[in-house]
């Protein structure tokens, strides 16, 4: 399964846009001489298909209709949240106050990994993406908004086994949040290599703590499927623990909007094809189960 596992990063880059939209331009410029009509249309697929594949405007249609993330949790789920922190610190103050051990935390924030900067120029230590720079500062901000104890999940991702030295997504996580925002991180799961792996070793981690509801943070794009892999993992400690499984709320964050200018939507752009390339990624994980 490892083996297979290394190869994951080649064929999804050959399975993604812009590859197979490549391919068919080549293919119909190859069959313009002996096939012309066949060739000609083929290659108009192929160039309507970088056309279309590099366009705001897919990107927001495959999140929307597609991957159909759930909305940001604010009022009711929110306002939840924070009333049960408030009271959870009371309790954390009262046991400081007499001494005692305060009580484990009944709610974890846990932000999902997307990769690593092995060693960033201008810092010259590694450091964080931007994609895992946005989940950190929401999954910040959502803990100082209700009050519960915030965590990082990601170890060594497959495209950088065997090739990565240093510390783990999370562990640098950890350091980024302490510098940058003054606030360490209650859980580092450090071993996990993919989303599934992220929702076995933080579910297990959390849950053994008494943890009953973790609240997920990633991106929009990929909060189908974390959350997908969050409540298998939590149906699966359950069943092996004998109790009940942890409830998972999704906090979505970065979602796509619409463009101010809708002629821009659908002209290509280098972000619109970054775009559509990792909502494609979520979609064909879906459909294989990673």
């Amino acid at each position: 399964m490892q083996d297979l596992g290394a190869w994951k990063p080649v064929i999804g880059a050959l399975l993604l846009p812009p590859v197979p939209w490549l391919v068919l331009v080549l293919v119909g410029a190859r069959l313009i001489l002996p096939r012309r009509n066949l060739g000609f249309l083929v290659l108009l697929i192929g160039v309507a298909g970088l056309w279309f594949g590099s366009c705001s405007g897919t990107a927001l249609w495959l999140q929307n209709q597609v991957l159909r993330p759930p909305p940001a949790i604010l009022g009711e789920t929110q306002d939840r949240l924070s009333a049960a922190g408030r009271a959870y610190a009371q309790q954390v103050a009262l046991a400081n106050r007499q001494g005692r051990t305060p009580p484990s935390p009944t709610v974890g924030i846990m932000v999902l990994g997307a990769g690593l900067v092995p060693k960033a120029p201008e810092y010259g230590v590694a450091d964080l993406p931007h994609f895992f720079a946005e989940r950190l500062r929401y999954g910040v901000w959502l803990s100082r908004q209700t009050g519960w104890p915030l965590g990082a999940s990601g170890g060594v991702g497959w495209a950088q086994k065997g090739v990565q030295l240093g510390p783990a997504e999370a562990e640098v996580a950890d350091r980024v949040a302490q510098l940058a925002y003054g606030i360490p991180l209650r859980w580092i799961e450090k071993d996990s290599v993919d989303t599934r792996g992220n929702a076995a070793a933080s579910v297990a981690m959390l849950a053994d703590q008494g943890v009953a509801e973790i609240v997920l943070v990633t991106d929009a794009f990929h909060m189908p499927r974390a959350r997908r892999a969050f409540e298998q993992a939590a149906a699966a400690w359950a069943k092996r623990a004998g109790k009940s499984a942890p409830l998972i709320t999704p906090a979505p964050t970065k979602f796509w909007t619409q463009d101010s200018n809708p002629v821009l939507a659908w002209m290509p752009s280098g972000a619109g094809m970054a775009n559509v390339r990792v909502a494609c990624h979520e979609w064909l994980g879906l459909l294989v189960g990673s």
